[in-house]
């Protein structure tokens, strides 16, 4: 009987461990994807171990992928845009340009909170396929990849799209990145598109870099393209500063070639009407009192209402300035003719003033007139009616333009001042070259030479207008 009892029992633990080892291969069966579950199922529904069939399951695609992904980061990276577990799709962009794109909602709602809200919240969607006809596919992509995989892929053409998507679905480290990107791409002749653009996304710090770039280069930004571009709110924004580095005159030019192009938008015939009402608030945002006699002329129509005076202070950095003589003398004598004499400068500068010498009879007033004229075109480019004051030394005093004037590398400039009042110093062993450097800026060569015609006696060696006062 004991043997027996015996017997029984080790069949039983035989059937009992044949009967587990199948359940167990079925259970293991059972958590592989369906379409292998078939494979690995024999003809009569039992679990199959031939070792053939287990070769097979290791030639299906997508097999024990995870084993060849040695961390978190690289497992998510290989199912971005994969159908791999996928449960839900995207339908990205309109009509012939809409694109299908798979996803996982775990992943993109632990990446964002609109996501999250779209999957998990009390509004949640129950569809598998969501359109968002607003999107780039480019910029879709580029935002799941970075969910997927911290990577980031932008580029000139997307960074805009980018920033849009990423600003949409609540994704600030992409949308810092998109920021940095432009930031280190901004430049003069892209400055207006992208302050448009940082503007329209609410992004201050990237608007400020561009009104940065827009008040030291004004006269490259309004001479690109996008200028034009800009809607009537930027336009106005600009105009406001106190900061542009431009003649009024070149402004006013640049607000009509922008009242151009939107009458152009508007389907309005080019009339000066037309323009003006195109304009509407810019137009008093324009400072015509800057302008000089020969400039204000040329406007059309003439404004009827009261206009900004207060300069454009656009200067940055230090005041520099340099003296063209090595010696001064007594009596310099004046009867209403200007003194002038011509330069060069090496590099683009902002003139705002000259520094004159004063009377050799004690403490005295002077009226004058300065003025800068391009030589070539004979057509000033700044000037002003000013006075000062002196105190019988024989230092230079200084005399000041109204805003700070353009010159331009290479150009030649005629420097004048009419003085009315009593005989003053002057200077002597003029130098045909100055140079002037700073530790940490590039060098800036003045060159000077006479001024043909009566300049009251002015010239390289002897006279008035010793200093050129300027920022670079």
């Amino acid at each position: 009987m004991s043997k027996q009892h015996t017997s029984r029992t080790g069949g039983e633990i035989m059937a009992n461990a044949e009967s587990g080892a199948t359940l167990r291969n079925e259970g293991a069966t059972n958590l592989l994807p369906g379409h292998i579950q078939k494979n690995v199922v024999g003809v009569t529904g039992a679990p199959c171990t031939s070792p053939s069939l287990v070769k097979g399951l290791e030639r299906e695609p997508g097999y024990n992928w995870q084993a060849t992904k040695s961390s978190l980061k690289e497992r998510f990276a290989f199912l971005f845009n994969n159908e791999l577990l996928s449960d839900v799709k995207f339908v990205v962009g309109k009509g012939r340009q809409a694109q299908k794109i798979p996803a996982h909602k775990f992943v993109l709602a632990t990446g964002s909170a609109v996501f999250d809200a779209m999957f998990n919240g009390g509004m949640a969607t129950s569809s598998v396929e969501i359109d968002l006809p607003d999107v780039e596919p480019s910029a879709f992509l580029a935002l799941l990849r970075f969910l997927y995989s911290d990577e980031v892929q932008i580029g000139p053409e997307t960074v805009m799209t980018t920033l849009y998507t990423a600003k949409k679905y609540a994704v600030p480290a992409l949308e810092a990145h998109c920021v940095d990107f432009l930031t280190k791409n901004l430049r003069a002749d892209n400055a207006f598109m992208l302050l448009t653009q940082a503007r329209l996304f609410d992004e201050p710090q990237l608007a400020s870099l561009c009104f940065d770039t827009i008040d030291k280069n004004t006269v490259d930004a309004i001479s690109a393209e996008g200028f034009t571009d800009i809607d009537i709110d930027t336009l106005c924004a600009v105009l406001e500063r106190d900061t542009l580095s431009i003649r009024e005159s070149r402004l006013f030019g640049a607000a009509v070639r922008w009242a151009e192009a939107e009458c152009q938008r508007q389907q309005l015939p080019l009339t000066i009407e037309n323009k003006m009402k195109v304009l509407g608030k810019a137009m008093s945002l324009i400072r015509f009192p800057l302008m000089t006699v020969e400039e204000f002329a040329a406007v059309n129509p003439k404004p009827r209402v009261e206009y900004i005076d207060r300069p454009r202070c656009c200067l940055r950095g230090r005041e520099c300035s340099i003296n063209r003589f090595q010696q001064v003398e007594s009596r310099w004598g004046y009867s209403g003719t200007s003194d002038r004499v011509r330069f060069t400068v090496s590099r683009r500068i902002s003139v705002v003033g000259f520094g004159l010498y004063g009377s050799i009879h004690g403490p005295t007033d002077y009226q004058v007139n300065i003025q800068i004229l391009e030589y070539e075109k004979n057509q000033t480019v700044g000037q002003n009616d000013t006075g000062f004051s002196c105190d019988g030394t024989a230092n230079v005093f200084r005399v000041m333009f109204k805003e700070p004037i353009e010159i331009l590398a290479n150009i030649c400039y005629t420097a004048c001042a009419t003085l009315k009042g009593p005989d003053s110093h002057y200077g002597t062993k003029g130098f045909k070259k100055v140079v002037h450097e700073l530790p940490s800026a590039s060098k800036t060569c003045f060159y000077f030479f006479s001024s043909p015609g009566n300049n009251n006696g002015t010239s390289v060696e002897d006279g008035q207008i010793p200093e050129i006062i300027f920022y670079t």
